[in-house]
């Protein structure tokens, strides 16, 4: 790989890490949109997918903001002996990620800058 290549790759590390950071409702709405999952699978797949490390004193914070505005809806389920919580997203919260895709495109495409 080529300095320039390394330099592109670490930058577009770099800007996907700051959206995540920014947009972590967005983000966690987008990743439980594919598959319901509990809040251990969520900070790791964040981990996996975006290189970013997620305390649990800030996650379930926002997983229960989350909820509050009806974006998600939660039940607990007995897995292996433990109670887990389990997040889906809501018809509301897909609405929110249809809006952040409409939102991001437009900027995207606005040629009057």
């Amino acid at each position: 790989m080529t300095e320039r290549e390394n330099l592109t790759e670490n930058l577009e590390e770099e800007i996907v890490q700051r959206i995540v950071r920014n947009f972590l409702d967005i983000q966690i709405l987008r990743l439980i949109q594919t598959e319901p999952m509990w809040g251990y699978r969520i900070l790791k797949k964040i981990e996996d997918i975006f290189g970013i490390k997620i305390r649990h004193g800030a996650l379930y914070p926002l997983l229960n903001s989350l909820e509050a505005k009806g974006f998600l809806k939660s039940k607990r389920e007995v897995k292996k002996g433990r109670i887990r919580k389990t997040y889906e997203i809501t018809p509301k919260g897909n609405q929110v990620t249809e809006s952040y895709y409409h939102a991001l495109k437009q900027q995207l495409e606005k040629a009057d800058l």
